[in-house]
């Protein structure tokens, strides 16, 4: 087989993301699906007919090991909260950088951390407070990747601690905590309080010194502010906590606690802790899909879940030495958690007809959710029979929790008993964005975010041509029912933004049901919603035993999200130096020229740049940069301009120039120094600040020649402008892919491309 029979002739997209994240090295189709099945036919054979897939790690990493590479098979940790002293704190940052080098992401919480101004030992009297080393957590994951990705990073905080305000109000300063997300830990006593709309208390004792702090606040305002910022800003997420320590397979073992959640917070792990996750497509078990015989394969969706829980387990023994940190290491090998999930739900709902959110969408995810259990756990249950149970396994503790009882049937409960369990975890169900775009499915529990979305492409002519491309299972029914147009489809096919949004949440519901770990999963609403509707709906999902709940609304501060409807744009003529010029032909520059400066402060020190218009069109002709006294190198810093001039003359846009040292990527020193004096230029390295200057002048230039033109001929030029505080729409539309410069869609609690396939969270 070929990665075009696999994926489908059709599907560039789909095949550009295999060859760009998961294949290495050259190798071919049937190469690959030998390395990441690691020999196991059966796993490969699901893997063919587009059944299961693992998680991205594991498709990309599996057997480099063997040619000298330092990777990881587990996508995300859970590192040891850091206790209440500096080398601890300290030591938690060394832990996250080692594991974001071998390409993991990972959660802490802080807890433990002394609240603001407890007393401590030292030179400063007072504790500056747990939120204040988020920042430097933060800095931690902006400076390590592996291979272009970026660390991914979860900070939680429990809602007693006297710092949550703090922590509720920290990133609605948008530069602030850039490279986590975060989110706060909710007890049942807490939302008991705000029901009753009495006080809570915030407390914190120091073991060290014995002090007790304590604030007395209002609970419902504490909890309408927590709500108030996640329509605002996205965030901070609510993790249900007490729901997430009693629906598991280990909430009656009392040596065992989880220790934080991993970025998308899918994952409760105990200190150390690693997800290892694979995802069994849903839609490919619809037989005779459109039509009025179509039925869900339950017996081949059984078979599938039994191999792929031994897959993960034999990836689970061959990754075990590989992962970054002992403690890592230890935990593992202790309670061997896997995380088994889906995708393509929403996708196998339109197959069968029916209408995700409704009664009858819901019953048939409930049966296929207790036939995923209970097949997991029997799995799991023959492989301790082979190969012994986890070493932490303890039968009875197992076999009494309310998770077990409700997703059991005898006959499993007989092996289990028997036999204990190979895995403390087994379900889980976590963002499958990537795999999901290249497979042309729904991710996840998601529904189908949008039945099409608009492109654009620019016509022979020089005219912009708008069309429709539809989504992979609105594009198959179209077909196989000779639709023109996508209002002919059924009712069936709502979409995230027409959903009643209680049904969304009932989905979750129902699957949170049958999953011992957790979902990551967002609820899509739009930019009309109201504060006092999201209040509403987190408490109608702390109501049906959701783990934890992501809002996201359309248009909000913090993120964009991609818009279905089609924008106004304004065709601007892009201005360039010699219209006209035949390839390899440079403009030569004269003297008439316009001169403009600016002073940068980079991560090296300061940098001065000159560019030079021309006078008539404000097309840029030439730049110059040179370093201060601490500024760089200046022999990079001279080539750069040479090539920036030469791209101008020969008759390159500027707007194609900064797009290009746009793509530079993120400087260490530039970052910290950002975190550490917070006075660098716009930008994240050199090239970007140069880029970002460049573009500055070229607009205060048009802004002149315009002037100039309505008879403003005596004008100064202006100073640089000040920078300004983000509003909702002009973040929205900074939300563009990196990778194609496509709007970006927010799902399963990531940034998710649709047209290219790149994901912040893969």
């Amino acid at each position: 087989m070929t990665t075009e029979e696999w994926l489908g002739s059709e599907n560039q997209l789909g095949m550009d993301i295999w060859t760009r994240k998961y294949r290495n090295n050259g190798e071919d189709f049937e190469s690959w699906v030998q390395r990441i099945s690691g020999g196991n036919e059966e796993i490969g054979k699901y893997i063919k007919e587009k059944k299961f897939l693992f998680g991205g790690r594991i498709l990309s990493n599996r057997g480099l090991n063997k040619q000298g590479r330092k990777v990881t098979y587990s996508n995300c940790y859970v590192i040891a909260p850091p206790e209440d002293n500096i080398e601890s704190i300290f030591d938690c940052a060394k832990k996250l950088a080692r594991t974001y080098s071998y390409g993991g992401g990972c959660g802490i919480d802080i807890s433990k951390l002394s609240p603001r101004g407890a007393k401590i030992n030292n030179a400063a009297k007072e504790t500056s407070g747990a939120v204040s080393f988020m920042e430097l957590y933060s800095l931690v994951t902006g400076l390590i990747g592996q291979n272009g990705r970026r660390g991914a990073l979860m900070i939680s905080i429990d809602c007693s601690h006297p710092d949550v305000p703090e922590f509720i109000e920290l990133k609605t300063d948008l530069e602030k905590v850039t490279k986590a997300n975060i989110s706060i830990r909710v007890h049942e006593d807490f939302m008991e309080a705000v029901k009753k709309n009495q006080e809570y208390t915030l407390h914190y004792t120091r073991e060290t010194t014995g002090e007790v702090i304590e604030k007395k606040v209002n609970a419902r305002e504490l909890f309408r502010r927590i709500t108030e910022t996640n329509w605002d800003y996205a965030e901070p997420g609510a993790l249900f906590w007490d729901r997430i320590t009693s629906w598991n397979l280990l909430s009656n073992t009392k040596e065992f606690s989880y220790a934080g959640v991993n970025p998308c917070a899918e994952e409760p792990l105990p200190a150390g802790g690693s997800c290892l996750l694979g995802s069994v497509n849903l839609a490919e078990f619809v037989q005779n899909p459109f039509t009025e015989e179509a039925f869900f394969d339950f017996e081949g969706l059984k078979e599938c879940v039994g191999a792929s829980v031994r897959a993960l387990n034999e990836v689970l023994e061959e990754g075990l030495p590989l992962h970054p940190l002992e403690e890592q290491r230890e935990s593992v090998e202790q309670w061997r958690q896997i995380g088994l999930g889906i995708m393509g739900l929403a996708d196998a709902l339109l197959k069968l007809g029916l209408t995700y959110g409704e009664e009858d969408a819901v019953e048939m995810c409930d049966k296929i959710g207790f036939a995923m259990a209970d097949t997991a756990i029997a799995a799991s249950a023959k492989l301790a029979k082979e190969k012994g149970a986890f070493p932490k396994c303890n039968v009875d503790e197992i076999m009494s929790t309310p998770f077990f009882l409700a997703n059991t049937t005898e006959k499993t409960r007989e092996l289990v008993n028997k036999y204990g369990l190979r895995n403390s975890q087994l379900l889980t169900i976590a963002p499958t964005g990537t795999l999901s775009t290249m497979l042309g499915i729904s991710g996840g529990i998601e529904p189908v975010y949008a039945n099409y979305y608009v492109r654009k492409t620019e016509s022979l002519h020089g005219t912009d041509v708008y069309y429709k491309v539809y989504t992979k299972i609105v594009e198959d029914y179209m077909k196989q029912h000779n639709l023109k147009e996508d209002k002919e489809l059924p009712d069936y096919f709502v979409t995230a933004m027409t959903l009643d949004y209680r049904q969304r949440i009932d989905m979750q519901s129902i699957w949170q049901k049958h999953i011992d770990a957790s979902i990551s999963s967002t609820v899509n609403v739009p930019n009309s919603f109201t504060v006092e509707e999201t209040e509403s709906l987190y408490l109608y999902a702390y109501e049906q035993g959701l783990k934890g709940i992501t809002i996201f609304r359309d248009g909000c501060k913090r993120v964009g999200i991609l818009n279905t409807e089609q924008k106004e744009e304004k065709k601007e003529k892009k201005i360039t130096a010699g219209e006209g010029l035949k390839r390899g032909e440079i403009l030569l520059v004269t003297d008439d020229v316009v001169g403009k400066k600016r002073k940068l402060m980079t991560g090296c020190g300061s940098l001065h740049c000159i560019a030079l218009f021309d006078p008539h069109t404000g097309a840029l002709l030439e730049t110059y940069l040179s370093k201060g006294s601490t500024g760089g190198c200046n022999n990079f810093m001279v080539g750069l301009s040479r090539m920036i001039s030469i791209s101008a003359r020969g008759g390159i846009d500027i707007e194609t120039i900064v797009d290009q040292l746009n793509s530079s990527g993120s400087c260490p020193s530039y970052t910290a120094r950002r975190v550490t004096r917070k006075d660098t230029s716009k930008g994240a390295c050199c090239p970007m600040a140069v880029g970002n200057a460049l573009m500055d002048m070229y607009k205060e230039m048009q802004e002149e020649l315009s002037q100039k033109e309505q008879g403003k001929d005596s004008i100064k030029p202006k100073k640089a402008p000040k920078p300004k505080a983000v509003t909702p729409v002009e973040e929205t539309d900074k939300m563009y892919c990196p990778e194609c410069g496509e709007p970006l869609v927010f799902e399963e609690g990531c940034n998710i491309c649709k047209n290219c396939g790149w994901s912040k969270c893969h």
